[in-house]
This record gives structure tokens, C-alpha cells and sequence, in this order.
């Protein structure tokens, strides 16, 4: 071959640092080593795979082409070298989830894997959906857990299992004993709910189409913790995954209030992948712990 895995290695850290120097440090290799091994790349091929402005390099048409292949072999050739040296750490892995199931899923899932591979190294990021969307796009995160329904030409978005908002309250709210809340009671009630931009606010918003804007937030929140610490508090009710309040009413410090039928709070929490990606073994197992938590 005309080109080796250590220059691909070089064009991938350059291509996500954009600056050969933090490439190379983060290759643990000289500035200077560094870009010659990327020059001759580019000169072995009559190719320019970036465009240099000052001390920056950006992708340039072709670059951003080759990407998606050079990680994919890269991956692949990671794979083969732990799979051919068994006293190597194997299973390395990069988990993006939202909040949800980050706090309350990937966590339990994480620790399965890690028992089932005792030297495997799993890291877990915690964000939004695009956050987690964006930084998958970019070959930054393996997999993606996500909760708010995404598009995207880039990723491929896979049914993972089913999930409900439920609409709650503390004990001693004057709601607590309503059979079944009427529209008004939701438009009169105060309520404690996650930001903008979230998939959690993503699905009430739709659940509370027509009366939407005459809702009372009176806290938008980015934690569910701390919403939930809201609500016991008579701060107002709220509504989040049933996932992450199951603990709560069964402690009774929460409550779930009934909303009429037609008020849907049903969703799918999705995989994400990018659809040039190579799937390796390590992200088969994950896919496979997490479908295990329904069975």
C-alpha cells in the first residue's frame, strides 16, 4: 500500500484539531513528524486534502469525502489489532446518551459491559440531542442514546424501545386526588419543565398541542433532578419519563396525574450511528445490553 495506518491516523487527528500541532500532541508525535507524515500522503496521491489558512487546516471537498472511509479503516484495524493480542485492553468505546437515559440507562448498561469485559474502557457523554447528534456526525462518540426524534442524511436512527412522559405533582398538591386532570386544569396548573430544545420538552410540547401557549412555566429546568426536587417542593407539576420517576412514586414523595386520553405522551428512545461508520464488535454488545433491559 502506498500509504500507512500512521499517516491516516495523522489526516483523522488533524482533520478533528484543525491544527497540526494539537494533532501531532494528540498522537503523541513531533509537530514537525507530524507534518511531513501528511504531506507525503498528500503528495503520494498529487492530492491536497485540506486547506491551510495560517495555522489552521479545514477539510477541504475531497477531505471531508475520505473521511468517513479512513475512519472506518481505522476501526477496523483497531479491531483486528485487539482481537490478535489478547492481553490488550478490548472494547474501548465512546457513548453519547441524553439526559435521560444517560442519568437513569446507559449507566446500568455501562456496568454490564464493563463485567463482561473486565478491561474495557467505556466512556459516557451526557448532552442534548444535538449535542449527542453533532458530535456522532463527526465521528467523535461511537453511538448515540437519544430521546428527541432527529433527521439526518448523515446518521441512521434505530428504534430502541418505547417511553411515556407522565404528568406529576407532590402529595400535597391540590391536584394530588383528581381522578383525571381536564385541559383547564392544565392550563391553570403552574408548571416546572425541562428547556427548550430538549426531547423531553420536544414530546410535551406535542402532547399539548392546542393549548400550548396559554401553559403556565414557571421554571424551565435542565436537570430532572432538580425538577423533580421542584415539584416535592409545591413549586408546581411537571412532567418527565416515566423512567425517571418510577423511584419517586414509589416512595410516594411524587404522584402521577392522569391527563385525558387524547393528551399523547407516548415516544421511542433511538440508537444513533453514522452511516459510513464501520459497527464493531464493542457496539453489537451495547445495542445488545441495552435491548436486554426490556426482556
Amino acid at each position: 500500500m502506498r500509504y500507512t495506518f500512521r499517516q491516516l491516523e495523522i489526516f483523522l487527528a488533524a482533520a478533528n484539531t484543525q491544527n497540526i500541532t494539537r494533532a501531532a500532541e494528540s498522537l503523541a508525535m513531533s509537530q514537525s513528524a507530524a507534518s511531513s507524515a501528511l504531506k507525503e500522503l498528500e503528495s503520494q496521491f498529487d492530492i491536497q486534502l485540506f486547506d491551510r489558512i495560517g495555522k489552521r487546516l479545514q477539510l477541504n471537498e475531497l477531505g471531508r469525502l475520505f473521511r468517513p472511509q479512513v475512519e472506518a479503516l481505522l476501526a477496523r484495524g483497531r479491531e483486528l489489532e485487539l482481537a490478535l493480542d489478547q492481553h490488550t485492553e478490548v472494547g474501548a468505546l465512546k457513548v453519547g446518551a441524553t439526559l435521560t437515559i444517560g442519568n437513569y440507562l446507559a449507566v446500568g448498561v455501562m456496568a454490564r459491559y464493563m463485567r463482561a469485559q473486565p478491561h474495557a474502557k467505556v466512556s459516557l457523554e451526557v448532552a442534548n440531542t444535538s449535542t449527542v447528534a453533532r458530535r456522532v456526525k463527526d465521528f467523535e462518540l461511537d453511538i448515540g442514546l437519544i430521546e428527541g426524534e432527529l433527521q439526518s442524511d448523515d446518521l441512521e436512527v434505530i428504534p430502541w424501545r418505547a417511553d411515556e412522559l407522565v404528568v406529576f405533582c407532590s402529595p400535597e398538591h391540590p391536584l394530588a386526588d383528581r381522578a383525571t386532570l381536564t385541559d383547564d386544569d392544565l392550563v391553570q396548573a403552574t408548571w416546572v419543565m425541562r428547556e427548550l430544545g430538549s426531547g423531553t420538552r420536544q414530546t410535551f410540547e406535542r402532547g399539548m398541542h392546542g393549548i400550548l401557549p396559554d401553559l403556565n412555566i414557571l421554571l424551565e429546568l435542565e436537570h430532572t433532578e432538580a425538577i423533580k426536587r421542584a415539584v416535592e417542593a409545591n413549586l408546581g407539576i411537571g412532567c418527565l419519563s416515566q423512567v425517571c420517576l418510577a423511584d419517586a412514586f414509589r416512595r410516594g414523595s411524587l404522584v402521577p396525574l392522569t391527563v385525558p386520553e387524547y393528551r399523547n405522551f407516548d415516544r421511542q428512545f433511538y440508537f444513533i450511528l453514522h452511516k459510513q461508520k464501520y459497527r464493531s464488535a464493542g457496539i453489537d454488545r451495547w445495542m445488545s445490553l441495552c435491548r436486554e433491559l426490556d426482556s
